[in-house]
């Protein structure tokens, strides 16, 4: 008979300070999710969501990169642009990142996380093995009153050998190509993204906004009861920009803001996978930089009955050391600063220090 893990304490040594993760929990036996991973009410993720008639349907067609450069320049870079400041999500296709890469990035996210607890539990934090690498499990467990049907593999990009000799054996060759491929597809997008707001970014300002680099593997067990469960809670990525592979299965959300002069109801808004497509999403960074312009969007992440499924995602982050503020010339332009300046390293904290809370992360730089 499968353990009941009602007992909090007994769950949070379990799943928490052990190691075994959600995917312990589901290897266990569990025939229904524990307390301590059912939802409020309102932030349980509904089956059904958005709307065909959404004007925002537009933006889950990907978008052609290899189109650059070409006739259809100019639609390439609009369509960018557009989603940027509209819906702070866009999907590409021809992107540079080799399909079979991504094949092989899904399979060496199932292949870690199907080994014993043990073997991924020596990347636990208080293993103290290497601050490179963390395995773990929701987001901040300690903080969270509900916690997310996820684990996750973190690891920070320094340089190529310390990456190799530091992340797990099993991903970190396909990890590290995965981060190196995407590399002129990020830098491309930035200098799109900037010229956009009469910015033409120096090499070593583009250096400094994406200057921290994370691949993340997420693992999200299939779930007994997943309209009680969330994989990731509402939330938005504190970084430069995104970018993100999908499983077949899928899974992301995007929220749609209120636009009462638009006619526009609040919504979520699926982001079907693609094959061979990469999801890219603004992060809180660029918002600030853009002074709003640009919208870091609020997503979330469903669970599912059937299958367990993978993400990896890569977040491109400005330096810990840099300030970012909002480009003078919007702030001339929009009569007003609606961010502070930061010290990235400050923000990080506050991120982190915090469960995931829809965008309530940019009231540390709003201006009120």
């Amino acid at each position: 008979m499968a353990p009941s893990f009602e007992d909090t304490n007994s769950l949070f040594d379990f799943v928490v300070r052990n190691g075994n993760g959600v995917k312990g929990l589901v290897d266990s036996g569990i025939e229904k999710v524990p307390k301590k991973y059912i939802q409020p009410s309102s932030e349980r993720i509904h089956k059904i969501v958005g709307s065909e008639k959404s004007p925002y349907q537009q933006f889950i067609s990907p978008i052609d990169l290899s189109l650059l450069d070409g006739p259809n320049h100019d639609q390439v870079v609009k369509a960018i642009v557009n989603a940027s400041e509209t819906f702070g999500f866009f999907q590409l296709v021809n992107h540079g990142v080799p399909v079979d890469l991504l094949e092989s990035l899904k399979l060496a996210a199932h292949q870690f996380f199907a080994q014993p607890s043990e073997k991924k539990a020596v990347y636990l934090p208080a293993e103290g093995r290497s601050h490179l690498v963390k395995y773990g499990t929701s987001f901040a467990p300690e903080k969270e009153k509900a916690l997310e049907w996820k684990d996750f593999l973190n690891m920070i990009y320094s340089n190529d050998s310390e990456a190799l000799e530091h992340w797990p054996m099993l991903c970190k060759e396909v990890a590290l190509d995965y981060l190196k491929s995407s590399n002129q597809m990020v830098r491309r997008l930035l200098t799109i993204l900037f010229e956009n707001l009469g910015e033409k970014l120096e090499d070593s300002k583009l250096d400094s906004l994406i200057g921290l680099k994370m691949v993340n593997m997420n693992f999200y067990p299939a779930c007994p009861n997943p309209d009680l469960t969330v994989g990731v809670g509402r939330h938005s990525d504190m970084g430069t920009l995104t970018i993100l592979l999908q499983d077949g299965i899928g899974g992301l959300q995007v929220k749609v803001e209120k636009d009462l002069s638009a006619g526009q109801k609040e919504e979520w808004i699926a982001i079907p996978p693609c094959p061979g497509a990469l999801v890219i999403n603004i992060g809180d960074a660029l918002q600030i930089i853009s002074n709003g312009r640009y919208k870091s969007a609020e997503h979330r992440v469903r669970t599912t009955s059937k299958q367990s499924r993978v993400s990896i995602p890569i977040f491109t982050i400005p330096k810990p050391t840099e300030k970012i503020s909002p480009l003078p010339q919007l702030v001339e332009r929009d009569g007003v600063a609606h961010y502070r300046e930061v010290i990235f390293q400050d923000y990080m904290n506050n991120f982190f220090g915090k469960a995931h809370e829809g965008k309530k992360s940019l009231d540390f730089a709003r201006i009120n």
